[in-house]
């Protein structure tokens, strides 16, 4: 952790500053693992600094990061030609990969001029919005949407299946999945329609029941005990929910972005970014589906964690 650096953002006193945190090293504490194993409780925030490079110019931020949420809870107007050089430094990236660790000149400059006691005009806290999400226009009723195409029966896994790493573009391309990296011409088109539950949907050409938002980010383990009491519950007035096959999770997957940034049609909550599916990796791991970056990947088999969206079978 190093020294016990601290920062005043309004009427916060942020302490103590995480050094060795970075956009990569938060992934993998809190998004690849889940969080619970690896972060004492979901209460608990960690803070850096980093630089965003998303926009036409880098910019310095300062990062709460939570099992339950990142947000950016202030700008620090640093010199622009030392945030430049950082970026610089960084080499080519990704598309996926604009977020930096900050480097040692500006944790220097963050030390002499606005940690414990400094200059409060280079800090530029970020204002809280609160917004409902949009779910988008109100579905139809089956009987005002009769689906007249073919149905598609997609293989479902009540049990965890294999799939390796030199199958997943064969399984994507199969059904003509969107995938941003395997297979980034294909699309799916489902036939939504609305229930007598608002908190599902059906999905006609597939003859799936969807969540419309879905299960909080836990391991694996956590997420199964939670669709067993859901299903003891009777949740929608059902008891099979379980996890979709990968086949059935992508075919959720949009080839485009909605106005919530996610790969999805906006029925669906963007509170679940990534979801398990019923797959796993030989010789390890677990197989997701990331609706933020549109495309199917995996994570350590060890102690992983995500979100869930529960589907069942309809008839």
């Amino acid at each position: 952790m190093g020294m016990f650096h601290k920062v005043k953002i309004g009427d916060q006193v942020i302490s103590p500053i995480d050094w060795e945190m970075s956009p990569d090293i938060s992934f993998g504490t809190f998004e690849s693992w889940g969080g619970r194993e690896r972060v004492r409780n979901n209460e608990e925030c960690v803070y850096y600094f980093f630089v965003d490079n998303w926009g036409d110019e880098p910019k310095l931020c300062l990062m709460e990061r939570a099992v339950k949420h990142a947000k950016i809870i202030a700008e620090i107007k640093a010199p622009l030609e030392i945030i430049k050089e950082c970026v610089k430094s960084q080499g080519r990236s990704s598309t996926f990969e604009k977020s930096y660790a900050i480097d040692e000149q500006i944790k220097q400059w963050l030390i002499a001029n606005v940690l414990d006691g400094g200059d409060s005009r280079f800090i530029v806290p970020s204002v809280a919005i609160v917004s409902t999400e949009d779910m988008g226009l109100p579905l139809p009723a089956a009987s005002e949407q009769v689906f007249t195409g073919e149905k598609v029966l997609l293989p479902s896994q009540p049990d965890f299946v294999i799939i390796n790493d030199d199958q997943i573009a064969d399984v994507l391309k199969r059904w003509n999945f969107f995938d941003s990296e395997y297979n980034p011409s294909g699309r799916f088109d489902n036939s939504f329609v609305r229930t007598t539950d608002p908190a599902v949907i059906v999905d006609q050409r597939t003859s799936l029941m969807w969540q419309r938002d879905g299960l909080d980010i836990n391991s694996i383990r956590t997420i199964q005990r939670n669709i067993e009491d859901l299903n003891n519950k009777s949740f929608a007035g059902f008891s099979d929910w379980r996890l979709p096959g990968m086949e059935e999770a992508m075919s959720l997957m949009e080839p485009e972005k909605n106005s919530k940034d996610v790969f999805l049609q906006p029925c669906f909550s963007k509170e679940q970014p990534f979801i398990f599916v019923a797959a796993q990796r030989k010789p390890g791991g677990y197989w997701f589906v990331d609706y933020k970056q549109g495309r199917a990947f995996w994570s350590s088999g060890t102690i992983p964690g995500g979100f869930g969206r529960l589907v069942r079978t309809v008839g």
